[in-house]
């Protein structure tokens, strides 16, 4: 493990050369039929994921990030046939919990990145949705600039439809940007896990998208447990790195919804092996410590903020020697006092080599891009092997970034 400090990590050091053909434009036709590579404790040896019950270490417990892709890109035709492109970010009126505001109904404001800004004149941008006058009519204003987009307000008729039913409507599936192509009918059910519940994420958690009803199964079978937590993925997560050094690089922020019942039930597994499936979860799940030890120690919420939110730099400025049962339990106090059913933050924290893991022993996901925060997360895990599973992968024809192969890391 480096003995740098995270802020002095230099991307470049986190590159590969990855040729466009190994990036995989479609899902392969049977999700568990995609390949498994094992790093076991820097040993690599080829699988195929519908096997992975077979050899995942003894009484795991997988968590998987439950979140739903919603069809967030809004592609409005002006009069004079130009486009403009708005992509829902996340909301801020009247609530900022994406789960709450997908329930919205006849109007909200969300975040979002205009496409053709410089193209959009009219005051409102309006659009059918549907064929006849009666499907109704959505409308978006754009209001003042926020952080990488603009403030922009939805209304619709009829008013009682959801946020959520009209994104169902009127919107496109954000596919990422690697993949260079629309949406096809087929994406609206293999970019989402088959056990996606919440609405809210504008990218899948693609290390999801192996699983199928029956190896979840086998999994339960070998006496395996499965737990849920929920990690809205935002567009954050394609994110370059553009800054030489990683203290100059802003980490985007995510919401997550974790139950009382998980935080339990991971009380109870502490001292056998806790394996997130994707980068998404281990956030979720390395984030529940430093909130806990946040809480614990008065940190958060800050005083003139009520919503927790866990800073990028976080788990290397604060010394604590706070155990992972006392945090959780200090969440689950922070509950009681609130009387909450669930946690509810936004974490910004970057994991990168330096991080010292709390919960997750261990990690199932893609390959990921060159000079990426998800990759640093990779590195953080298993150290300088990752450069050796990177290597091995491309020698032996793996598919790459979120349609490609999987890969089960155990340090």
């Amino acid at each position: 493990m480096s003995n740098q400090h995270p802020r002095q990590l230099s991307i470049t050091d986190f590159t590969y050369d990855l040729p466009e053909d190994r990036i995989a434009q479609f899902p392969l036709e049977v999700r568990d039929q995609s390949r498994l590579l094992l790093c076991r404790q820097g040993k690599i040896s080829d699988g195929q994921f519908k096997d992975l019950a077979t050899v995942l270490p003894p009484q795991a417990m997988l968590v998987f990030n439950d979140t739903k892709v919603v069809q967030a890109r809004l592609r409005f035709q002006k009069a004079t046939g130009g486009m403009i492109e708005l992509f829902c970010l996340e909301p801020l009126e009247p609530v900022r919990e994406v789960q709450v505001a997908m329930q919205q109904t006849y109007s909200v404001v969300w975040k979002c990145l205009v496409g053709n800004n410089k193209r959009w004149k009219d005051s409102r941008l309006e659009m059918p949705l549907g064929p006849y006058p009666q499907d109704g009519t959505l409308w978006a204003e754009r209001l003042a600039p926020a952080e990488e987009g603009y403030a922009i307000h939805f209304t619709w008729s009829p008013g009682e439809l959801t946020f959520a039913e009209i994104l169902e409507k009127a919107g496109l599936l954000p596919l990422p940007p690697y993949m260079n192509r629309d949406a096809e009918v087929s994406d609206q059910d293999r970019y989402q896990t088959v056990y996606a519940a919440e609405k809210g994420a504008v990218a899948a958690p693609t290390a999801g998208l192996h699983f199928t009803p029956e190896l979840l199964e086998r999994i339960q079978q070998q006496g395996h447990q499965q737990a849920f937590v929920t990690l809205h993925v935002g567009a954050g997560t394609f994110k370059p790195v553009k800054a030489d050094l990683m203290q100059y690089h802003y980490m985007h922020g995510e919401q997550l919804n974790v139950s009382r019942q998980m935080i339990e039930k991971l009380l109870h597994h502490l001292g056998k092996p806790i394996i997130p499936v994707g980068t998404t979860s281990m956030r979720t799940l390395e984030s529940l410590y430093w909130l806990g030890a946040g809480i614990s120690l008065g940190l958060l919420p800050p005083e003139d903020e009520e919503e927790l939110v866990l800073p990028q730099w976080f788990p290397y400025d604060v010394r604590t020697t706070l155990s992972v049962q006392e945090a959780l339990e200090a969440l689950l106090h922070y509950l009681d006092e609130n009387q909450l059913p669930y946690l509810q933050a936004t974490t910004r924290i970057l994991i990168a080599p330096g991080y010292s893991f709390k919960l997750c022993t261990g990690l199932i996901t893609n390959f990921h891009q060159p000079q990426s925060t998800l990759l640093l997360l990779v590195a953080a895990l298993i150290g300088p092997t990752w450069q050796k599973v990177y290597k091995h992968a491309l020698a032996n024809g793996y598919r790459f970034l979120s349609y490609g192969d999987s890969s089960l890391l155990l340090p």
